[in-house]
């Protein structure tokens, strides 16, 4: 009984023209990444899903076919309330990244995308450690966001003929 269900299920999702989520198709077959810092967690994630793709990363931008370039990549948390002694208790957990995508002469494909993610965070001092933890899981779902975003607009690319 279950199993028909379960069949019958799918079968109506499948008819409503649901569909998983795929790994986006990217139109170009090589990459480089520039102006990221060294330790940037969002170019180490870009880098893992890129790999999940056929389009090859170079070092060299002269050499690649696209460039994602930054100009921007910052974190930073900011007091939203506080208590009339002082103390924090809730931060605005912020992500401003800055990116274009061109193509190695020069050529904008992209213009400037400006993403700006944020999130918001209880916090007590009787749970600080917690709460750190807390704050780069945040952090860490704004990056997959961010990566989402990015895989998005390098899949809408079409290179000039």
């Amino acid at each position: 009984m279950d199993r028909r269900f379960a069949l019958l299920s799918l079968a109506a999702l499948t008819g409503c023209g649901f569909a998983l989520r795929r790994e986006p198709e990217l139109s170009f077959k090589t990459l480089a990444l520039t102006g990221f810092e060294p330790d940037s967690p969002l170019a180490a994630g870009l880098r893992r899903q890129i790999k999940r793709t056929p389009v090859q990363l170079v070092d060299d931008p002269n050499r690649a076919q696209v460039v994602l370039e930054v100009s921007r990549e910052e974190r930073d948390r900011n007091v939203v309330a506080s208590t009339s002694v002082g103390q924090v208790r809730e931060w605005q957990l912020r992500l401003q990244f800055d990116y274009l995508i061109r193509t190695a002469d020069g050529e904008l494909l992209v213009p400037r995308v400006e993403l700006r993610l944020a999130r918001d965070m209880n916090y007590t001092e009787t749970a600080a450690l917690a709460k750190e933890q807390e704050a780069a899981n945040l952090y860490g779902a704004m990056h997959s966001d961010a990566i989402a975003q990015v895989m998005r607009r390098l899949a809408a690319v079409k290179l000039p003929s």
